[in-house]
């Protein structure tokens, strides 16, 4: 895929997501040390390596299993980002999970390594963790977050 924007330095991405370690789980937030979702921990790792977010995002429903015939979290990401296939991204890299067959990619990761990455989950907050055969397998979608 051809890129027209130049990326963001995928060391600095990966340092400003670890700064999120420990961060509790909170449905629909987005506040470092606070609380966020997996997408408030991409809206936050946007505004510190990116900048001010360019749209709101409008609230949206945790159901995993959600079908459809649109990829909003996809759709959304290609407005302000730079989409590479999933086997060409590295660490630094959102990558869009498809949780149930079928269904539409409902939640974000970002890679921290070939084989690692990060994500804010249900009870846990966010976390880093092995990206398993398992994990691997449902990544739909994979962005750059582009330079400021």
């Amino acid at each position: 895929m051809t890129q027209l924007f130049a990326s963001a330095d995928p060391a600095s991405v990966v340092a400003v997501a670890r700064s999120w370690l420990g961060t509790p789980y909170h449905d629909q937030a987005s506040l470092r040390g606070v609380g966020c979702d997996c997408l408030g921990l991409a809206q936050g790792v946007w505004r510190e390596v990116v900048g001010p977010e360019p749209f709101p995002i409008p609230p949206y429903s945790r159901d995993w299993g959600e079908t459809g015939p649109r990829e909003v979290l996809a759709d959304g990401a290609r407005r302000m980002m730079i989409e590479v296939s999933p086997a060409e991204a590295g660490p630094g890299a959102l990558v869009l999970f498809r949780m149930m067959p079928r269904a539409i990619a409902k939640h974000v990761g970002i890679l921290t390594g070939p084989d690692s990455f990060l994500h804010a989950y249900e009870r846990l907050g966010v976390i880093e963790e092995p990206l398993t055969s398992s994990w691997r397998r449902r990544i739909a979608f994979a962005f750059l977050f582009p330079q400021r």
